[in-house]
């Protein structure tokens, strides 16, 4: 490539992609939008992990989770995954799991991306069936990043909540899903 060719490339490159930066930073929530619901089942899915093993809502029947939709693109999620894998680490043993859903990221890409974050928990790719059935707990659906659900060991949705959280909130999340239902 010539020298003269080198800076047009570049600012065509930069035109190009300096537009879609705001809209791709739009999609990571920064503000926590807790969304009230009714104690509803929670969203039924089955998919494999980028780790390998199988997982779905019913093989996790009996357990407290939270199902954390979230970006490798998205600086509010990376932030996160340091305080989910140690609560992980924490919590496994009670009965409790993470399970990321990776939302509009790279398949090819996920596996370094897991390993560069120690992730401790299943990771999946979103497909639509998956953003589908989360979607309908959540008013004009699943379209930002981080959005968690939790889960109580009842099988039923408790919260959803919409941007990032801190280890503290996390925690007080995952005591709510390991309660023991009322009878």
């Amino acid at each position: 490539m010539t020298q003269p060719l080198r800076p047009i490339l570049i600012a065509a490159a930069l035109a190009i992609t300096t537009p879609v930066l705001p809209i791709l930073a739009a999609d990571a929530a920064k503000p926590v939008q807790n969304t009230a619901i009714k104690a509803s089942l929670a969203p039924e899915f089955s998919a494999k992990s980028v780790q390998g093993g199988s997982i779905s809502s019913r093989t996790l029947a009996g357990k407290g989770y939270i199902v954390n939709f979230f970006g490798s693109w998205c600086p509010y999620c990376r932030k996160e995954i340091p305080d989910m894998v140690a609560l992980q680490q924490k919590y496994e043993k009670q009965g409790f799991t993470f399970v990321g859903m990776a939302f509009q990221d790279n398949e090819q890409t996920m596996p370094d991306f897991i390993w560069q974050n120690n992730i401790n928990y299943p990771i999946v790719m979103a497909d639509e069936a998956i953003r589908n059935s989360f979607s309908r707990q959540v008013s004009g659906g699943v379209r930002s990043v981080p959005t968690l659900f939790a889960i109580n060991r009842d099988g039923r949705l408790i919260e959803v909540i919409t941007g990032a959280r801190t280890k503290e909130a996390f925690e007080t999340i995952i005591l709510k899903t390991l309660k023991k239902p009322a009878r």
